[in-house]
C-alpha cells in the first residue's frame, strides 16, 4: 500500500471517529440563511430573547441550542453548504432549517426538494423575506417584486418611526422592531391565512407569489418564549 493510500485511509478513519463521537442535542436548531443581513439578524433577535428568558427558568425548560449562519449564495448552493455545516458540526442538530428567497433564482423549487430530501426543513419566501416582514403589519396577497416590498416597508418604518425612518437590511434589532404591537403573532396569522390554499392544494412554491413558510420556523422558536 502506497503512502498516499495509507494517508487517505487514516483520514477517513479519523472522520468516522469524529462522526461516531457526535451526540444528538435536544432542543437544538441549525438555521442557515441565504441572506447575510436581515434574515440572520431577525433570528438572532429571537435567539437572544430565548437565551435571556430560559436562563431564568432553566428548571422548567431546557434552553435550545441555536446556531445561525448567514451565507449569501444561490439557493442550490445553500443546500450544499448546509450539508457541509451539518457534517462538520460537533453535535447532531435536532432541527435543521434552511431559509431562502425566490428572488430571481431558477433553482428555487429544486432546492426546496433537495433540502427536504436531506431531512432539512425549509422556510422559503416568494419573492423575498421582506414579504414576511410586511406581514407583521398588514395582510397582502399581491404579487409584487421584492423591491416593491422594500418600498412598502419604507412606508411602514416611516409611519411607525422605526429605525431611522426607513427600512434597511442591517438593523441588528430588526426582530423587536417589527414585533411592535404584537407584530410576530400578526405575521404568523397573516402567513397562515395566505398559505392555507397552498398547504391544501400544493403546487410549486415558485408559482405561489406571494408566499412564505417562515412562520413555521418562527412558531417553533416562539414556543420557547411562551409563558
Amino acid at each position: 500500500m502506497g503512502a498516499d493510500d495509507l494517508f487517505k485511509k487514516r483520514r477517513e478513519a479519523r472522520k468516522q471517529r469524529l462522526h461516531e463521537y457526535k451526540t444528538p442535542k435536544a432542543n437544538s436548531f441549525l438555521i442557515v440563511t441565504e441572506g447575510k443581513c436581515t434574515e440572520p439578524l431577525y433570528f438572532k433577535g429571537m435567539q437572544k430573547l430565548i437565551k435571556t428568558k430560559i436562563g431564568g427558568m432553566i428548571e422548567v425548560i431546557e434552553a435550545p441550542h441555536i446556531d445561525i449562519h448567514g451565507e449569501g449564495c444561490s439557493t442550490g448552493k445553500l443546500i450544499e453548504i448546509t450539508e457541509r455545516i451539518v457534517k462538520e458540526a460537533k453535535i447532531i442538530y435536532q432541527n435543521v432549517w434552511v431559509v431562502f428567497d425566490k428572488d430571481e433564482f431558477n433553482d428555487f423549487d429544486q432546492a426546496i426538494k433537495d433540502g427536504i430530501a436531506k431531512g432539512y426543513k425549509i422556510a422559503w419566501s416568494n419573492q423575498s423575506f421582506e414579504y414576511w416582514l410586511y406581514l407583521h403589519f398588514n395582510y397582502s396577497d399581491s404579487a409584487l417584486h421584492r423591491e416593491d416590498w422594500n418600498i412598502k416597508l419604507d412606508e411602514i418604518f416611516k409611519e411607525y418611526n422605526l429605525g431611522n425612518g426607513m427600512y434597511q437590511k442591517n438593523y441588528e434589532d430588526i426582530y423587536n422592531m417589527v414585533n411592535i404591537y404584537d407584530g410576530v403573532n400578526t405575521a404568523i396569522k397573516n402567513a397562515k391565512r395566505r398559505m392555507a390554499d397552498f398547504e391544501k392544494e400544493g403546487g410549486k412554491p415558485s408559482e405561489y407569489n406571494p408566499g412564505t413558510t417562515v412562520y413555521k420556523l418562527v412558531e417553533k422558536l416562539k414556543y420557547y418564549l411562551s409563558e
